[in-house]
């Protein structure tokens, strides 16, 4: 079986190896060959196929011509390599996942709408928010009479919300999107280097929070606690918060990129803390990584971060208000005996997240909604 992705990760094609580049090492022995159609690149195209049997054909157009290069790239692939599906991941304004349906109606075959998770939702931030979350759910009124499924990443928030904008339960498929590596992302025997009380790895966009950590952070301060803090990660907000940073005088140490997932197990395990802030998640990865490394979580309950502490067990849930997020914070971080049990904790927690087997049941889930059998690895 052959398979089309529609996707908006585009650091591979740059060089960049992140988690989809890690994902498609199990996920493409599933499948004979995948096609994965992405945005135009910010740098120059520097990989085309990976694992040997996924190959990118990344848009040469900006943005708002997406959807008219997904219709002719992909009916060009279709015709060429007959896949059994479409799946396409969706946000934003949704050119991907309505070009997606037109390739599905036009060649007669399955199409599963990925939405990992709502802008907005739970909490709008902003007008842009409240923007994308009207686009988002227009989009899943016109669809859902025409996907095969929506495939959600947690049994919590998303169901609920498709549910209550009409999508019969037949049509929800939950397959989740946490699978670890426990051969990277595991504790380390012996004393830790913690050199940092709190990290935080992710897009330095509105929706993460940061802003949100850096008040909180100065409100540690003025009650007498300094903590050392790692931010991870790029994106248009950051130079405004590293110099926000700057300002405060707070101990903050910023990292644009990590090369190797390696490299951000050790981050994680240099770590005494995680720190989820966002408004809006279908995961979050980084904070189940950094779990498996036997680092307790401080988060606000998106995603399936509600279920997996089970607030006091494995870390801690804070509101999405500053005062409520500084007061998780000084709960764990001045409690070592606590803190060393929720690390423990953790780890038991994301357990279920193996690579292999959570890849699997992603894989064949994909290969029942499209008719064809499952593969036995």
């Amino acid at each position: 079986m052959n398979l089309l992705m529609i996707s908006g990760d585009r650091q591979i094609v740059i060089g960049e190896k992140g988690p989809f580049y890690s994902m498609q090492r199990e996920f493409s022995r599933y499948f004979d060959r995948i096609d994965v159609i992405v945005p135009k690149p910010s740098g120059p195209v520097r990989v085309s196929s990976i694992h040997g049997n996924v190959f990118f054909h990344p848009s040469d157009r900006p943005s708002r011509g997406l959807g008219k290069f997904v219709r002719s790239k992909g009916a060009e692939l279709l015709a060429t390599h007959g896949h059994g599906l479409v799946v396409s991941h969706d946000y934003g304004r949704f050119a991907g996942g309505r070009a997606a349906a037109a390739l599905a109606k036009k060649f007669s075959i399955p199409h599963v709408s990925e939405l990992h998770h709502i802008a907005g939702e739970p909490v709008c931030e902003s007008f842009a928010e409240r923007v994308e979350r009207f686009l988002a759910r227009r989009y899943v009124a016109w669809a859902k009479d025409r996907v095969t499924a929506f495939r959600v990443v947690n049994d919590g928030p998303m169901p609920r919300l498709l549910r209550a904008w009409g999508v019969p339960p037949t049509k929800i498929a939950v397959l989740p999107s946490q699978y670890l590596d426990f051969e990277v992302f595991r504790p380390e025997g012996g004393s830790l280097d913690e050199r940092f009380d709190v990290i935080f790895v992710g897009r330095m966009a509105a929706g993460k929070g940061v802003g949100r950590m850096l008040d909180a952070l100065e409100l540690c301060e003025s009650h007498g606690f300094s903590f050392r803090t790692l931010f991870v990660g790029k994106g248009p907000m950051r130079a405004g918060w590293m110099a926000r940073a700057e300002q405060a005088s707070l101990a903050t140490r910023w990292i644009e990129w990590v090369d190797a997932p390696e490299d951000l197990a050790r981050l994680y395990r240099s770590s005494r803390l995680v720190l989820c802030a966002s408004t809006c998640e279908g995961g979050p990865r980084f904070t189940v990584e950094a779990m498996a490394c036997g680092v307790p979580c401080v988060s606000t309950p998106v995603g399936i971060m509600e279920e997996l502490l089970q607030d006091g067990e494995a870390g801690r849930l804070c509101g999405f208000d500053v005062p409520s997020l500084s007061l998780a914070l000084e709960t764990v971080l001045c409690d070592e005996p606590a803190r060393r049990a929720m690390a423990l904790a953790a780890v038991e927690k994301v357990q279920p997240f193996a690579y292999a087997r959570a890849i699997g049941k992603y894989a064949n889930g994909l290969r029942r909604m499209a008719g064809a059998p499952e593969r036995t690895l």
